[in-house]
């Protein structure tokens, strides 16, 4: 087989990819190891616990024992499934604050600033208000991916944004225009009821062309013939060859997998397993970013949460409801309101995120043992912290070794005492008063500094937001992996494209600006003139260097 791009992974930005680039003519060839999206537990939002933890859908993957996390080895779910991780991910839609665009191209990702990517996510969105207003000039209505707000059916969803503005912070109408900082709706990946994943925005319609096809395969290497990428060797079947470009878009995990397996990498690593050096890339797999959150529980005083509905009878009735209609509970993840805030004065944009959840629920679908509850998610946005993945063995078979080194800096201890506290403080305020019962997690007794850090290194969780380890910069810079048009330092007709190559870890969850990704190295890809800068300014806290609100 062979397509002027093959694409490895069909996942977030690889499904962008195979949308533009086969719009233009061009023939491409996606690759992906997982099966197919279809079926309730990954189409039906508020089924979103059940494919992240499903061996079906999921690589399995987990870290090392993390040293500063009592040695416990956290979950790293990677979508393994057509749509890759936005078929398994919570649906959560944040583009990232003006300021971390502006900081990669300091750090140099040249053409990769605010004003030049914020016309990228104007294209690939599909934004509705929901009614409850926001920026639409910030906005795209003419994209592929659906951008929708959930009906805020629970008072609680309510009570959580004026315990923000009671507390003092702002409120803002859209996080993701004009102001992010504050409290206000959260935006979802969701339409008519389903998750509008990427496969279901961009895949599908490109698969409708004859040009644009999708193979079944797990691919153990690039192949690489004097100095080019040639195209991809997949395990018990025929390469794939790439008359123009071959472009990894396998994840933050499997894109700095894949390239040391083809030789491009740390040397000595490399040599070690026995593999050949193909390129000298020390940053391969290296600057491993993600965000840790906990949760914050509080026992509920009024039955109003989902509680109610955590039993056999109510799942199967809204299982029906949403099958037949696509209404109902079950059309939302129950994430629709959020919260962005400064830990400290002198912070000049939000390093704290909130996703708030009218249950007191885990991420793998266990309740709480104490009934009706609810919780706000809470972690720093920008950790300190870096970590790697490597080679287990030279076998492609192998899982790599991820390790994160969480929490391994004084300043991801501090901030995370300030997400407790600051939590802690929302959830007192009158808006809450009718609600609370009492704290569920930590516990009303966790006080000290030192009583918090150990409930931080305890129960701790992975947000699912790996990044960072194929980083952008110039051609100059011994540590990046691909420049500035995410083309490969070293090899010729070897792209990479998605979460791995971002500089440093973007403010809020990743999915956004993974397709964004896909949506900007597209037009790299074929030799467009990128899409124009925007001039329009983000709002900064005025009071920034001497008020934390």
């Amino acid at each position: 087989m062979e397509a002027d791009f093959v694409i490895v992974g069909a996942g977030s930005a690889g499904c962008a990819m195979a949308w533009r680039l086969s719009e233009s003519g061009a023939s491409v060839i996606v690759v992906e190891h997982g099966g197919s999206d279809a079926g309730p537990f990954i189409q039906m939002p508020a089924a979103l616990s059940y494919p992240m933890n499903m061996s079906l859908y999921d690589w399995g993957y987990t870290s090392e024992p993390e040293s500063h996390l009592n040695n416990r080895r956290l979950a790293v779910p990677r979508g393994k499934v057509i749509g890759g991780s936005s078929s398994i991910n919570g649906m959560v839609y944040v583009r990232g604050h003006a300021l971390d665009y502006d900081h990669w191209a300091e750090m140099g990702a040249d053409g990769w600033s605010y004003a030049d990517v914020l016309p990228y996510f104007r294209r690939m969105e599909s934004w509705d208000d929901g009614g409850l207003g926001g920026d639409p000039d910030w906005r795209g209505t003419e994209g592929p991916l659906h951008v929708t707000r959930g009906a805020r059916w629970n008072p609680l969803f309510d009570a959580f944004v004026e315990a923000g503005r009671q507390a003092g912070y702002p409120v803002t109408a859209d996080y993701n225009g004009h102001q992010q900082e504050g409290f206000g709706p959260m935006d979802r990946t969701i339409w008519k009821g389903r998750r509008w994943s990427a496969a279901n925005a961009y895949l599908r319609p490109a698969l409708k062309r004859p040009n644009c096809a999708l193979v079944k395969g797990f691919v153990e290497r690039v192949e690489i013939v004097d100095g080019r990428a040639t195209g991809v060797i997949l395990r018990d079947r025929p390469p794939i060859r790439a008359r123009r470009q071959v472009v990894l878009a396998a994840s933050s995990i499997n894109s700095p997998k894949l390239l040391m397996l083809s030789g491009i990498g740390p040397a000595q690593h490399l040599r070690a397993l026995g593999l050949n050096v193909i390129a000298d890339r020390p940053g391969v797999g290296a600057n491993l970013q993600d965000h840790l959150e906990v949760y914050i529980q509080m026992a509920s005083s009024q039955p109003i949460t989902l509680y109610k509905h955590w039993n056999v009878v109510s799942k199967a009735l809204i299982g029906a409801q949403w099958l037949m209609t696509k209404t109902g509970l079950g059309a939302s993840n129950q994430f629709e309101s959020a919260g962005f805030i400064r830990s400290r004065a002198g912070v000049r944009y939000p390093d704290i995120q909130f996703h708030f959840l009218p249950i007191a629920v885990r991420y793998d679908g266990r309740a709480a043992a104490e009934g009706h509850g609810f919780q706000a998610h809470v972690g720093p946005m920008r950790s300190e912290s870096r970590g790697g993945v490597t080679l287990r063995s030279a076998d492609p078979a192998d899982a790599p070794i991820i390790r994160f080194n969480y929490m391994s800096k004084d300043s991801d201890w501090r901030d995370f005492r300030a997400c407790v506290r600051l939590t802690r403080e929302i959830f007192a305020q009158p808006a809450f008063a009718p609600f609370v019962k009492a704290e569920i997690q930590p516990g009303a007794t966790i006080q000290s500094d030192g009583e918090i850090d150990a409930f931080i290194a305890e129960h701790a969780e992975s947000a699912y937001h790996p990044c960072g380890t194929c980083r952008m910069g110039r051609r100059n810079d011994k540590n990046a992996v691909v420049d500035s048009q995410g083309r490969v330092i070293g090899v010729e007709g070897l792209t990479v494209a998605d979460s791995s190559i971002f500089p440093r870890i973007t403010n809020g969850n990743l999915n956004a600006p993974s397709i964004m990704v896909g949506e900007k190295i597209s037009d790299h890809l074929l030799g467009r003139t990128p899409l124009p800068p925007a001039n329009d300014e983000p709002w900064l806290n005025p009071a920034w260097e001497t008020s934390q609100r």
